[in-house]
Order: C-alpha cells, then structure tokens, then sequence
C-alpha cells in the first residue's frame, strides 16, 4: 500500500499551541460566562484528540528510518514541555492558570516520549518486514 501521509512538522507543533492556548483561555477566565469557559475546555479536549490522532499518523509512518521530520517533531514537543514548565513556574498568574501550565507540560512531555517510543517501533516493524521478503523472486517459496 502506497504511503498517503507525508511527514510533516508544522501539523503537530501547530495542534500541540492550539491545545495549550485554548486551555489556559478557558483557565485563566476573566469576563467570560461559565458556559463560554466549558465551551473553551471541551474545545482544548477535542483539540487534544486531534493532536494524539497526528501524533499517531506521524510515528506510524511506513518510512523505514528516522528523519529530520521526526527530529524537529520531537524537539518541538520537547520545546513546548520546557516552556509551559517555566512559565507555569516563573510567571505571575492564578493558580488555575498554572495548574493548566503544569498539566500542559506533563502532557507534551509525555506526547513527546509516546511519538519517540511509537516511531522508534514503527521503523523496528518496517526493517523486520523488509528483511523477511525473500530477496530472489525466481525460487518457489518454502513449503
């Protein structure tokens, strides 16, 4: 089957912002009503639904070896981890605001271990299926 995913970087570093932006919105509250904050909470669940789905589709690629694509995904969510710690530690805000600060951390520290650990055994089934398909076509296969 044809790979129809091609390795990208932007959609999984653009969905892990998004997450973390739309929850310390519905965190950090203000004016809003109560409804518009479940609203902006269960829109962050939804968005962090499609950033695990992307994080899948990337690690299960058919691409038989790590790429620089890879590299920079895991970077980047090690990145966001490093940044929502410190600024859930080193900034001034509620204590809401840096509950969903520590949350956001813990969750692209651990999206950034599942995408290495479901990567690394992706290309580990793609190099065992290679090296089993007999390299000759012209003797019958074993009986």
């Amino acid at each position: 089957m044809e790979e129809r995913r091609a390795a990208r970087i932007g959609t999984v570093s653009g969905l892990a912002l998004l997450v973390g932006g739309t929850a310390v919105a519905a965190a950090a509250g203000g004016a809003r009503s109560v409804f518009a904050t479940i609203l902006l909470g269960l829109l962050a669940l939804g968005m962090t639904h499609a950033l695990l789905d992307e994080i899948r589709r990337q690690a299960r690629r058919s691409v038989g070896a790590w790429i620089a694509h890879d590299t920079a995904n895991t970077v980047l969510l090690g990145i966001w981890a490093g940044v929502a710690l410190i600024t859930s530690v080193l900034a001034p805000a509620p204590a809401a605001v840096r509950a969903v600060g520590l949350t956001l951390s813990l969750g692209y520290a651990v999206s950034c271990a599942y995408f290495v650990i479901e990567r690394r055994r992706t290309i580990t089934m793609t190099r065992t299926v290679t090296a089993a398909v007999p390299v000759s076509e012209d003797r019958p296969p074993p009986r």
